[in-house]
C-alpha cells in the first residue's frame, strides 16, 4: 500500500492552498491573509494585532487545523505532548524594519511597544501554541534557504525528548507587509523515523512556496 503523504498548506503573497486544493480570494499581500482570516477562521481579534510573520503562521496552521479535524483545546486543558518547530531564513526583518521606522527620526521619535513585541521570529510560535494550548517545545530555526534535509533532521531530534508524539512544523518567512511564503504541516513521530521520506515530503512544500 502506497503511504500517504502529509497534510500541508501553503501561503504565500497571491496563493493559498490546502492539500492541493487552491482556495478562492480576491485579495494580495497582508490583505491576502486578512481575507483568509475572515472566510476561515474568524475567531481570534488578536490577529490583526499581529506582524506579518505571525499572521501567517498563524493562518496556515489554522487552515491546516480545520483541513485534518483537529480539535482546539479550551479552557484549563493543555496538551504537553505537541511541540512548534518552524523555520524561516530572514527571522523578524520584517518587523524589525517596522519597528526602525518609528525610531530612525528623532524629530518624529515614537517608539511602538505593540511592533517592538514581535521583533523576535518565535513569537510566532507563541501565537500559536497560546491559541492551541500547547505546552511542548517551540522552536525557531533560522536557515539561509528552505532545506528539506536539514529539516527533518531537527524535527526528528525534536522528538527525542520523550514527550513530544507530534510536530506542527513548517516555514515562515516574510521580508515585507506585503511579502511572505508559508507552509505547514502535522508530523506525527512515526513520520520522523524515516527521515528521507520526510525529507522528500517536506520538498514537495518547498517546491509549492512560489507558486
Amino acid at each position: 500500500m502506497e503511504r500517504k503523504g502529509l497534510d500541508c498548506v501553503v501561503l504565500n503573497q497571491g496563493y493559498a492552498c490546502v492539500n492541493g486544493r487552491v482556495l478562492e480570494h480576491e485579495a494580495a499581500g497582508n490583505a491576502l491573509l486578512a481575507e483568509l482570516y475572515r472566510n476561515h477562521i474568524a475567531d481570534w481579534p488578536k490577529f490583526f494585532k499581529m506582524d506579518t510573520l505571525s499572521k501567517a503562521g498563524f493562518v496556515a496552521s489554522e487552515l491546516l487545523f480545520k483541513e485534518i479535524g483537529d480539535n482546539r483545546h479550551e479552557g484549563d486543558e493543555f496538551v504537553q505532548n505537541r511541540a512548534i518547530v518552524l523555520f524561516g531564513s530572514t527571522a523578524s526583518l520584517c518587523a524589525d524594519r517596522n519597528y526602525q521606522e518609528t525610531i530612525q527620526d528623532k524629530d518624529n521619535y515614537y517608539p511602538s511597544p505593540a511592533l517592538f513585541v514581535y521583533t523576535l521570529p518565535n513569537i510566532v510560535t507563541g501565537e500559536i501554541a497560546i491559541r492551541n494550548h500547547y505546552r511542548g517545545e517551540t522552536s525557531f530555526y533560522v536557515l539561509e534557504e528552505p532545506d528539506a534535509a536539514q529539516m527533518a533532521f531537527h524535527l526528528s531530534c525534536a522528538f527525542q525528548d520523550g514527550a513530544t508524539d507530534s510536530i506542527l512544523a513548517g516555514w515562515v518567512d516574510s521580508t515585507q507587509n506585503d511579502d511572505f511564503q508559508s507552509f505547514m504541516t502535522l508530523i506525527q513521530k512515526e513520520d520522523a523515523a524515516d527521515a528521507g521520506w520526510l525529507a522528500g515530503q517536506l520538498q514537495l512544500m518547498i517546491n509549492n512556496l512560489n507558486k
